[in-house]
């Protein structure tokens, strides 16, 4: 899905000897055609069905009537987006929050620009029948991505149970190598996201693995977000604007074409349209009117404020962070501010 920029037009060696008339022209066809030409932006991403209305610009090009052409650089391990954006490999991405607090600690100005959604179930730690609640996993192998929303969503189911990362074996892989590892026996718990939950679930017939936890049980605290660096912020606030409206362009459509939506997506996630619907369950996309809740104030785990608290403790006593940054470093909310109004 990479795409190349788009070269400027040049003035060959002859057609700079025209006669003025004709040069000026040229330049003005040229200077048009330029003006014309959609903004290119690129947004880092990983399979994912809460990016669903992503999925679904892309596909039908929503980002046209907003002047842009938006290319969705897929990356198999989100724990490399945030690099990826800091370094202008992609303009923006598609992280967790709990990843925006770490890089926000860590002395980088990446900033939410808009809420995408939070997680419903869609992220989870399964495991072998064997194993009924949290407390059965102390001294067990686990599977999950360090520095990643599942290595995040563990932390906190381990913590209900007074419990702590040294307290199991961790095993480093990536979301989507946790099916086959659970299904060679190697691991008893792992800890993954859709698709590869359904994949999981779906082995021996739905009878082999479970869900012990998931992010219904904490809700709001691993929520989807669109994030771009302040120098981008600063630089493109009018692709960034469009990149917004697109989503909401998006969102609508899903809505208004549930059907037509779920094989849009299913086509990018390589999974059935029937399998879309069903792994949508376990997300909430959040609506416009429901945005600037995000930014405000509250103690409530859908606010940054509330899960951004508990995210930072968390992260704190892990030692991923050293200090937990103030909220209001974490997001620029003009852009949502603006069209909500």
């Amino acid at each position: 899905m990479n795409t190349a920029k788009p070269s400027l037009p040049t003035l060959s060696r002859r057609e700079r000897f025209l006669k003025p008339a004709l040069g000026l022209a040229l330049s003005l066809a040229t200077a048009g055609a330029m003006a014309q030409a959609p903004a290119s932006m690129k947004l880092a991403t990983v399979v994912w069905v809460g990016y669903g209305p992503f999925y679904v610009a892309d596909a039908l090009n929503l980002y046209k009537k907003h002047g842009l052409k938006v290319s969705l650089q897929v990356f198999n391990d989100p724990a490399l987006i945030p690099a990826a954006i800091a370094s202008g490999a992609v303009d923006g991405g598609m992280l967790t929050y709990d990843q925006v607090v770490g890089q926000v600690a860590a002395g980088r100005a990446m900033k939410v620009v808009m809420p995408i959604d939070y997680s419903n179930g869609g992220d989870a730690i399964v495991a072998d029948q064997s194993i009924t609640k949290v407390a059965d996993f102390k001294g067990k192998k686990i599977g999950y991505n360090p520095l990643s929303p599942s290595d995040f969503l563990l932390s906190y189911a381990l913590k209900t149970v007074n419990l702590s990362e040294k307290d199991i074996t961790p095993v480093n892989m990536t979301p989507e190598s946790v099916p086959a590892a659970m299904a060679s026996g190697q691991l008893p718990i792992g800890v993954t996201y859709e698709p590869s939950l359904s994949q999981i679930l779906g082995q021996g017939g739905g009878k082999k693995f479970k869900v012990v936890f998931s992010s219904k049980d904490a809700p709001g605290l691993i929520a989807d977000v669109l994030v771009f660096d302040q120098k981008v912020i600063q630089a493109k606030p009018k692709e960034i604007e469009g990149i917004v409206k697109t989503y909401l362009d998006g969102l609508a459509y899903m809505k208004a074409k549930p059907d037509e939506s779920a094989k849009i997506i299913g086509k990018l996630m390589g999974v059935s349209a029937a399998e879309v619907k069903e792994q949508l369950k376990g997300v909430y996309n959040i609506p416009l009117a429901e945005m600037p809740k995000a930014f405000a104030k509250s103690k409530e785990t859908t606010s940054y404020y509330g899960s951004g608290e508990v995210i930072g403790q968390l992260l704190k006593a892990k030692g991923q962070i050293t200090t937990i940054p103030p909220t209001e470093a974490t997001f620029h909310d003009a852009f949502v501010k603006a069209l909500a109004k």
